[in-house]
């Protein structure tokens, strides 16, 4: 990849109202205690827009973005005169100004509806990006994994989001490094990198946290670095193996359409040649 460094942000566009406000005003705002290390350190050159369904038929699309011009701390008041009684009028925000809107020829398609907050990527991602997960830019064993599963046309969402009961019926919220949806179970496939994953401590954490998915009906496979490294079309075909035995793949537009896939000879294996 030319351009390994961060510099693109997808933000939710939660309204049809912002997208006025971005394309006739050229800002769009993020309260100041949740807004991405992108932005507090000024790292933002480009933004885009995520729309969920609020926008109908041009929901979970990505299809506006603009070059950042400034970043500027306001108070919600400052940005909204006529809201100084809202409950938030004092809390800062960032008010990320940009240059005129841009509208992509084909815009990036979330095949698969599914909440988006905040994406950080590159902007060669975004450019080349087709869908949704083609936007993401995380760890290069991640990056591998999801090359193999394309080859494969093995569709799967990547840092997928999901909300599990935990004790005394409080939830917590998360996010898989790909999530694989099967008819009789979905499947969570975690890449363990070195840096965050030998620590005994780190051990601990994955256990109880695949334990937990278990329970909530997940199937879980976590391959450590130097299986992904040494061996990808094994991890691969193991994937293969795991989604036919839980009853095929779902389609991502049509939840009542399963495949199973073929666990012949992988084309993987293209690559070593």
């Amino acid at each position: 990849m030319k351009n390994s460094t961060k510099d693109t942000l997808i933000a939710l566009l939660k309204y049809p109202g912002d997208l006025t406000i971005a394309s006739q005003h050229q800002w769009y705002r993020i309260p100041v205690r949740s807004a991405p290390k992108m932005v507090r350190e000024k790292e933002i050159r480009y933004l885009a827009f995520y729309q969920p369904k609020h926008f109908k038929e041009e929901a979970f699309k990505i299809r506006w973005y603009g070059e950042v011009r400034d970043i500027i701390v306001m108070k919600r008041k400052e940005l909204f005169p006529e809201q100084k009684s809202h409950p938030r009028a004092d809390e800062g925000y960032y008010r990320i100004e940009i240059s005129e809107l841009n509208e992509r020829d084909q815009p990036i398609l979330c095949r698969r509806p599914r909440r988006v907050l905040f994406i950080t990527t590159t902007l060669e991602k975004f450019q080349n990006a087709i869908e949704i997960n083609d936007v993401f830019y995380e760890s290069p064993l991640e990056e591998a994994f999801w090359e193999g599963l394309k080859a494969e046309n093995i569709t799967a969402e990547r840092q997928y989001g999901i909300e599990l009961e935990m004790e005394r019926k409080k939830t917590r919220e998360f996010y898989l490094d790909f999530a694989v949806f099967s008819r009789d179970r979905n499947i969570d496939i975690e890449c363990d990198g070195n840096t965050y994953h030998t620590g005994q401590k780190d051990v601990n954490r994955d256990k109880k946290r695949s334990n937990l998915l278990e329970r909530h009906g997940w199937a879980v496979l976590r391959y450590p670095t130097e299986e992904i490294r040494q061996n990808l079309q094994h991890c691969i075909q193991q994937v293969k193996e795991t989604v036919n035995r839980y009853g095929g793949l779902q389609s991502a537009t049509d939840s009542t359409d399963y495949r199973y896939l073929d666990e012949g000879r992988s084309q993987l294996s293209l690559f070593d040649e």
